[in-house]
């Protein structure tokens, strides 16, 4: 929809559903790896850098699950200080993940990120 057109004298009711901001979203999935538990996350957009952030923390050791609109990720079993360079090379913010990991592991090898 390019613009709403409103004309005055009617009361306007209604819900909006916002989406998860991507910009917060990252981040937060990183953090996920400090916890070394569970952490749910609602509302986080279903777009591809959210999925490649999920599917970096699985091949960590990590399990990602999707129930109805919320996320339960479990980094208890993160066993890997190193992200592939094909899951790096996905998206340019999985640099993030390096503070996650350093701050676990006190190391973290991953290659230049993005294409």
């Amino acid at each position: 929809m390019l613009k709403y057109i409103i004309e005055g004298g009617n009361r306007l009711e209604g819900e909006v559903e916002i989406s998860g901001s991507k910009n917060a979203s990252l981040p937060i999935i990183a953090s996920t790896i400090l916890n070394q538990g569970k952490t749910v996350l609602y509302n986080v957009p279903e777009i591809h850098d959210t999925k490649m952030m999920f599917e970096i923390l699985k091949e960590l050791g990590g399990s990602v699950i999707k129930k109805n609109k919320k996320y339960i990720i479990d980094t208890s079993n993160i066993n890997r200080f190193e992200i592939s360079e094909n899951l790096m090379r996905q998206m340019r913010s999985s640099v993030i993940l390096a503070g996650a990991l350093i701050g676990r592991y006190r190391k973290a090898v991953f290659s230049y990120p993005g294409a």
